[in-house]
Parts: C-alpha cells; sequence; structure tokens
C-alpha cells in the first residue's frame, strides 16, 4: 500500500527550503532502547558542553574538555558529533530550530501574514538580536570556507531571504542579492561592528532597515 503523500507547504514559503542540521541520529538497524541511550548520551554530552560555556564560554569547549565534564572517552565525543563544530553546530540546533519555526510560522511581521519587505526588515532585526545573544557560541561554531555556504542551518536561511526578495523585487537578482544581505548578517560582522567598534544593536537594525529599503525601494522603521 502507498503512503499518503506528505503536506504540502504553506503557500507564503518556498518548497525547497533545506532541513536544518540534524546531529546524534542513530543507523537503522539499531534496537529502540539502543537509540533511547544513544539520545541520552547526546544530551548528556550536550549539558556538558553548555555548562563549559555558561562557566568559562565557547573558547573552552572542545573535545577533550566535554568528555571530561561529562566523564566519558573522548572517543564517545567524537561519535556523537564528528569534530568540534558539529559539537557546537548541535549546542546551537535548539535556537536555530526556535527561530526557524518563528519565520517561518511564527506571528507577522517575522512570520507569514505580512507584506515581503516587512518580513525582510523583521526577519533581520530578528537574527541581529539573536546573534547578540549568542555571539560567542556562533562564531565558535563557524564552519571553514568550504563548508560556510552550503551549512543547512545558513541555506534555510539565505533561501528565505531569496524567496522575500522574489515576492518584493521579482525583476532583481534575487540569488545573489540573498547572499548580499547575508553578508550584513554575518556573525564575524557583528563581532567587528558590535564589540570591536561599538556600535550599538540599534543603529546595526537600523542600517539593516536603510539597506533593504534601497534594495526594494520602500522606507519604514525596524519593528
Amino acid at each position: 500500500m502507498s503512503t499518503a503523500p506528505p503536506s504540502s507547504p504553506t503557500p507564503q514559503e518556498p518548497v525547497d527550503h533545506p532541513e536544518l542540521l540534524q546531529l546524534g541520529t542513530t543507523l537503522e538497524g539499531d534496537e529502540p532502547c539502543l537509540r533511547a541511550d544513544a539520545a541520552r548520551n547526546r544530551a548528556r554530552l550536550l549539558e556538558a558542553a553548555g555548562r563549559l560555556v555558561a562557566e568559562r564560554g565557547a573558547e573552552a569547549v572542545t573535545m577533550e574538555a566535554v568528555a571530561a565534564e561529562a566523564c566519558v572517552g573522548k572517543g564517545t565525543v567524537f561519535r556523537r558529533f564528528g569534530d568540534r563544530t558539529g559539537l557546537l553546530t548541535a549546542l546551537l540546533d535548539h535556537s536555530e530550530k526556535k527561530f526557524q519555526a518563528a519565520f517561518l510560522g511564527g506571528p507577522p511581521p517575522l512570520g507569514p501574514g505580512a507584506p515581503p519587505v516587512e518580513r525582510l526588515r523583521a526577519f533581520g532585526c530578528a537574527m541581529l538580536r539573536r546573534s547578540a545573544d549568542d555571539l560567542d557560541l556562533q562564531l565558535a561554531a563557524e564552519p571553514g570556507a568550504n563548508r560556510r555556504f552550503v551549512a543547512p542551518a545558513r541555506r534555510v536561511l539565505r533561501h528565505h531571504i531569496e524567496m522575500l526578495l522574489r515576492q518584493a523585487v521579482p525583476d532583481a537578482d534575487c540569488d545573489l542579492l540573498s547572499h548580499a544581505l547575508m553578508g550584513q548578517l554575518d556573525p564575524a560582522l557583528i563581532h567587528h561592528l558590535s564589540r570591536q567598534c561599538g556600535i550599538p544593536l540599534a543603529r546595526l537594525e537600523a542600517a539593516w532597515v536603510d539597506l533593504v529599503d534601497r534594495v526594494t525601494g520602500t522606507g519604514t522603521t525596524c519593528r
């Protein structure tokens, strides 16, 4: 018997959004009890990593330090997360999913229901605020140049910007423009502007809105 087709995406969103990175998955042949044990072990390791971030900052999170904090062998951490970037990405996974849920299905103007330009303004402002909260962890989890632009979570964000641009300025090169707009929200740039240059978050939000308005030919204030 054929399975029922998956539900269709909402009309406001593109159909080709990549999924967020899912870490800690198990092999199909694992027994249910082993999968449950793996999930508990993964949660235990993430709790240990979270404590290290809270107590000593993201720079203190190494595979060895997490293994020691969780009282397990280093090989266990590598098997669960692959490398340090995978571990730090897993720490960010919860906030990534929460943010994705907000802009894909939450209330407007960040979520569906508002005009595309309003959603673009709200999206960038929300990303800036989120980065201000998780900046050290985002910087530590930043993948190398060969992986940065193909990381699943980043692709979700860029595709969302591209989708809104296509609605707002359909005659523009929205693919390349979406990369340009994502550059304004890069964690390394936010770190430079906010911490090294001392620019307040409100000014960064206003600059994002100004950029969106110039690209789309509109004007308003950040919400």
